[in-house]
């Protein structure tokens, strides 16, 4: 189909949300990337890009999907400057192995997503799901420094960290973050980094709901300065636990500070057991709200039988189905969070369900979508509103 670059019949195995690609390219360069998306677009065919697929059942199914393009051959650390604590990796880099690598240097990107082992740095920014350490770090679109994206004419761009070429007025890698893949191709990313802590301690403390806001208000508030404030609630009928965590220098007598601020639980090195994993994501749902909100949205989610978990601090939760639900029932727990929160569904097998809630900024995302994908060759339906 295309010279140089790989490319094989598909399978019910490349199935995207049920929709199975009619080929699978391999491309192994940017340039071999350009040169697909330049033939798909002369046959008007649709792209879905790929890296681990481990977040290919999230979202609502493509319109279409005629090529599935696979970045697991986009697999090479470029470049570590170890000294200026920054890398750039190509997107089919899995953060297992960027993580084993920059760990040797004793540096780390602090992001902490959800199945290291499968998830590429591409697909990685591409969900943008934010994870326990974005309270202190930020999120993927603030570690971002540059970045690299074939658009779907084939057209290679570069923004940020080593520009060579910038598409005039937008920042590609805050455009590209969180996009779905319905803007073009993550090919690249380079990341600042952070040196790895000397030293960890989480304080885990059990709590009744009413006392999640107070605790972590002040957790927030504190000179002791966590990293991450997390919440584990797997039964709403049941216990609340509540983990903080502290890094650097002094981090056991910084947690026993905010062991005073909890009222309970004992410093440890020892991580908990479900920090930052995502369990079942059959039916998973994001709630963002303010801080301020906790306890209302606690509430809420009391109503939902959907286990929980996430930062309290940052306003940024998960919703697990802990049984798959009706669609019915998923649609009424979704308008009852919805007076407290925004909330979207990550993962459903529904596809009548309102997945993304009311999105104040969708004319503004319909025009940039209009401006990089005219043809709708990428991705086309997978983010909010159809795009």
């Amino acid at each position: 189909m295309i010279e140089g670059v790989t490319v094989r019949q598909a399978g019910e195995g490349d199935a995207v949300r049920g929709v199975t690609p009619r080929w699978v390219a391999l491309p192994e360069t940017v340039e071999e990337i350009a040169a697909v998306l330049r033939a798909c677009a002369e046959r008007d065919l649709a792209v879905v890009p790929a890296g681990g697929g481990t977040k290919l059942h999230w979202g609502p199914p493509p319109e279409r999907c005629d090529v599935l393009l696979d970045l697991c051959c986009m697999n090479e650390i470029l470049e570590h400057a170890a000294g200026d604590l920054v890398v750039r990796a190509q997107a089919g880099v899995t953060m297992d192995a960027l993580a084993g690598t920059l760990a040797d240097k004793g540096q780390e990107l602090a992001l902490d997503v959800p199945f290291t082992e499968d998830t590429t740095v591409g697909g990685t920014l591409a969900a943008a799901l934010p994870g326990p350490r974005s309270f202190r770090y930020g999120t993927a679109r603030d570690l971002l420094i540059g970045i690299t994206v074939v658009l779907p004419d084939g057209t290679i761009a570069r923004s940020g960290g080593k520009v060579v070429k910038n598409v005039a007025g937008y920042d590609l890698g805050k455009l590209f973050t969180g996009s779905y893949g319905t803007l073009g191709v993550i090919a690249e990313a380079t990341f600042r980094l952070h040196p790895l802590p000397p030293d960890r301690r989480w304080v885990v403390a059990g709590l009744e709901r009413a006392e999640v806001a107070p605790v972590a208000a002040a957790l927030a508030a504190s000179q002791a300065e966590p990293s991450a404030v997390e919440v584990d609630w797997p039964d709403p009928d049941g216990p609340l636990t509540l983990a903080a965590l502290v890094e650097g220098t002094a981090a056991e007598a910084r947690a026993a500070t905010l062991r005073e601020l909890i009222g309970g639980g004992s410093p440890t090195a020892d991580q908990p057991s479900w920090w930052g994993l995502i369990e079942r994501d059959e039916v998973l749902i994001e709630l963002r709200f303010l801080p301020d909100d906790t306890a209302a949205v606690l509430d809420a989610v009391a109503g939902t039988g959907m286990a929980l978990r996430g930062s309290a601090m940052s306003g940024r939760v998960l919703l697990e189905a802990r049984r798959e639900p009706a669609e019915d029932e998923l649609a009424a727990a979704l308008s009852r969070l919805r007076e407290r929160a925004r909330a979207h569904v990550l993962a459903a097998p529904y596809d009548g369900l309102d997945r993304w809630g009311r999105v104040s900024g969708l004319p503004l995302m319909r025009r940039v979508k209009e401006r990089f994908d005219p043809g709708r060759r990428m991705s086309p339906g997978r983010f909010v509103g159809g795009i």
